[in-house]
């Protein structure tokens, strides 16, 4: 060690004690961050060899009353404790509760009051027309018949157990309940509830987050009972539904699960088609047509039908109803199971839905399966609604509508397929891979805006997909009011939800995939996540892991940035010195005498361009003493001649923004070739704010830009050009010349 010391005092410019004012600990390891592994989750991000996971099974009997807006239900749910823990109560999410008036964050998001507020702002800030809402429980007893003490607190409601739930042993619940459906319009956030149209008097249902459904139990938290503010979403148990829904003899129902009962709830005529369109690969078919659906709008039956669904290993269970859906479906194949994609509209989504929706859930699930596993369940929904898009399993509320003459411009279009692609796509994540959405929201959605987007540039060249630059204004933003993406989503400020959840964790895994990485190596890692946590709840610290861990990639850097900061991509060119070897040294006598030399670079003339040429400098021959004890020796004379005629830069770069990335160099020679330079962002491990490279070239160079095609989100492409220009924008004039 001793000896080792002494060698490098040999080499100041080696040492690294003048870098310590550049490092802020940006390279070190995350492990002091995350959670220690164990036995149930594994240092290398997988599930451990004792994983569990709770399970609850329900069967569900609800009806819709048309008349009053009513749904009124009862459910048995079997809850499997498969923990190592005795429990002594369960916790249940009443998520209907948000909409009452009392709910403890009403209004939050509304405010404030000011001058020419519309009257629709208003009814969302204060609420002067009342309207009830919220859940009526009228019965909660156990398999017995039993009734079961309760407290409910918000959106959790709490069942204590007349004795401890043991491990390994199940129990059952049965609850009766009911509450008024909401009407969608006196909601900003409202992910369900009805819309109605005056024009025909009629109403389409989107009913979600409907029915007490269990609270996750794991081994990261216990019970996950945050209370449901409306930004943060869920976290919800795998188990399997059977649910019939009692709604009026002339609706359609859209539904997660497989329809069961399909005789008795279809005309003969929409069951031959709906049976023809399980073999319809080539192109949608009509199971109920645009004037079928017209015709029913004018005439409510008052009769009832129920539909029986069936739905096994799924998280949750979501459906829409109404007699205005028109339907169509077409059968997609995938290397192992083969889907019903089908869409379900009302007469305002003509002609677009019919010709974009169901296409648009056939090309998502052939992209995300692709890239991570195949779709497993038999249906893929997607279901018109107006301003917002929603996802539960199989069944999406996706909004995007023309105008009356049925017209809608390319970018409405545009974004309306992205709507389908992205919800139909969240069955990958959260509703398979079951991150808790409530905790982390930008698991399930950066990583599924993250495939969207790849869909997007597969299926969809001519759209406008997230890219690394789309982030740049949001990141050249007030860090004093941002947030790291590691925050809950109900602690983040309303206008930049999108931004921090959906925008940046998509850059961040595309900057990883197509710049760290590599596209192969990433897309093999991403494929072992999704894979090993399918089905399961993962958390950060297991997609961390397993990323590296998979591909053998040291993250800690890129996850410590991109996730735990505040910081931006501002990399600048500092500086760049232009050398030329002057001439050889040939005399063998001088070959080991000591010649001292000051540093040419700090005497070199720095400049702004390369108008001045070349500084020349010589080499000298190694020393004798800066040997040490090696033995051997290099040929000095074979290291001019290597260098001999060769360009030689050195140059200066500035971390300005914090945020550690490689370097993408363009160079432009004299001769109007170019060569693409990519290093890593190891560079900045001794000092993460500046440091300087030499770079060794056959050709003259002429100019030098950093990330030219906007692949890492650098919020300044001024600093990033040399030489350097007065007047006209930099990397403007670059773009010009290139």
């Amino acid at each position: 060690m001793k000896k080792i010391i002494l060698y490098l005092l040999l080499f100041p410019a080696m040492a690294f004690a003048q870098e310590q004012a550049g490092w802020k600990g940006k390279f070190e390891q995350l492990d002091q961050m995350l959670p220690t592994p164990n036995e149930y989750r594994t240092g290398s991000g997988t599930p451990g060899s004792k994983y569990w996971q709770q399970r609850a099974d329900y069967t569900i009997d609800a009806e819709i009353d048309e008349t009053t807006n009513v749904l009124k239900g009862k459910e048995t749910i079997v809850y499997h404790n498969n923990s190592p823990e005795n429990l002594k109560y369960l916790w249940l999410q009443l998520d209907q509760n948000i909409n009452k008036k009392e709910s403890e964050d009403f209004g939050s998001f509304f405010g404030p009051v000011r001058d020419s507020l519309s009257t629709l702002h208003m009814q969302y800030l204060t609420r002067p027309i009342e309207f009830p809402a919220g859940y009526t429980i009228a019965s909660v007893k156990d398999g017995g018949g039993k009734d079961l003490p309760i407290t409910i607190n918000q959106t959790m409601m709490r069942i204590d157990l007349p004795t401890p739930l043991k491990a390994g042993e199940k129990y059952t619940l049965n609850i009766t309940w009911s509450y008024p459906i909401t009407d969608r319009s006196n909601f900003l956030l409202s992910r369900e509830g009805y819309e109605y149209f005056p024009e025909d008097k009629n109403t389409v249902y989107l009913i979600a987050h409907w029915f007490p459904r269990m609270c996750v139990f794991d081994d990261y938290e216990g019970w996950q009972n945050k209370q449901f503010q409306r930004l943060g979403e869920f976290a919800l148990e795998f188990g399997d539904y059977k649910v019939n829904i009692t709604v009026p003899a002339d609706h359609i129902v859209s539904s997660t699960g497989l329809l069961q009962n399909a005789k008795d709830v279809l005309t003969a005529k929409e069951l031959e088609r709906y049976e023809k369109g399980k073999t319809s690969f080539e192109k949608p078919l009509f199971v109920v047509t645009p004037e079928e659906a017209k015709a029913k709008e004018k005439i409510k039956s008052t009769a009832k039908k129920t539909w029986t669904f069936h739905a096994e290993n799924v998280r949750d269970f979501a459906f829409a109803s109404s007699r205005k859906f028109i339907w169509d479906m077409q059968a997609v194949k995938l290397p192992t199971n083969t889907v019903l994609a089908m869409s379900f509209y009302p007469k305002e989504g003509l002609p677009v839905w019919q010709e974009e929706s169901t296409l648009a859930v056939k090309n998502a699930l052939e992209v995300y399966s692709k890239y991570t596993f195949d779709y497993p369940y038999p249906t893929a929904n997607s279901v018109n609604t107006s301003n917002i898009g929603m996802e539960f399993p199989m069944i999406s509320f996706n909004g995007g509508r023309p105008d009356k003459d049925g017209k809608m411009s390319d970018a409405a279009k545009a974004g309306m397929i992205q709507v389908i692609v992205h919800e139909v796509g969240h069955n990958w994540f959260p509703m398979i891979v079951s991150s808790d959405e409530r905790q982390w929201m930008w698991m399930d959605e950066g990583l599924n805006t993250f495939l969207h987007t790849r869909t997007e540039m597969e299926r969809y060249p001519k759209s406008n997909p997230t890219r690394p630059k789309s982030i740049v204004p949001y990141m050249k933003g007030d860090k004093n009011v941002m947030r790291p993406v590691m925050v809950t989503s109900d602690n983040e400020r309303l206008t930049a939800f999108g931004n921090n959840y959906y925008e940046k964790p998509t850059v961040a895994l595309t900057i990883l995939r197509e710049t760290v990485m590599g596209k192969e190596l990433f897309d093999k890692a991403f494929s072992e996540y999704a894979n090993s946590w399918k089905f399961k709840h993962p958390k950060p610290a297991d997609l961390f892991r397993l990323l590296e861990e998979a591909s053998g990639t040291d993250l800690d850097w890129f996850w410590r940035g991109w996730f735990y900061s505040t910081d931006n991509v501002d990399m600048s060119v500092e500086e760049v010195k232009w050398f030329k070897l002057k001439g050889q040294q040939s005399d063998p006598e001088k070959k080991n005498k000591t010649v001292k030399s000051g540093d040419l670079s700090a005497s070199a003339k720095s400049t702004t361009d390369f108008s001045s040429g070349p500084q020349e400098f010589t080499l000298i021959n190694t020393p004798e003493d800066l040997y040490g004890e090696f033995k051997s020796r290099v040929d000095d004379n074979a290291i001019r001649q290597k260098l001999q005629g060769k360009n030689i830069y050195q140059v200066k770069f500035k971390n300005r923004g914090g945020l550690v990335m490689p370097l993408i160099i363009e160079w432009t020679y004299k001769d109007g070739t170019k060569e693409l330079e990519k290093i890593p962002a190891e560079v900045w491990r001794i000092n993460e704010e500046e440091f300087t490279k030499v770079f060794v070239k056959d050709k003259e160079v002429v100019n030098m830009v950093l990330d030219p095609q906007n692949d890492l989100a650098d919020v300044d492409e001024e600093n990033n050009v040399f030489p350097k220009k007065s007047g006209e924008s930099q990397f403007d004039s670059f773009k010009k010349k290139n």
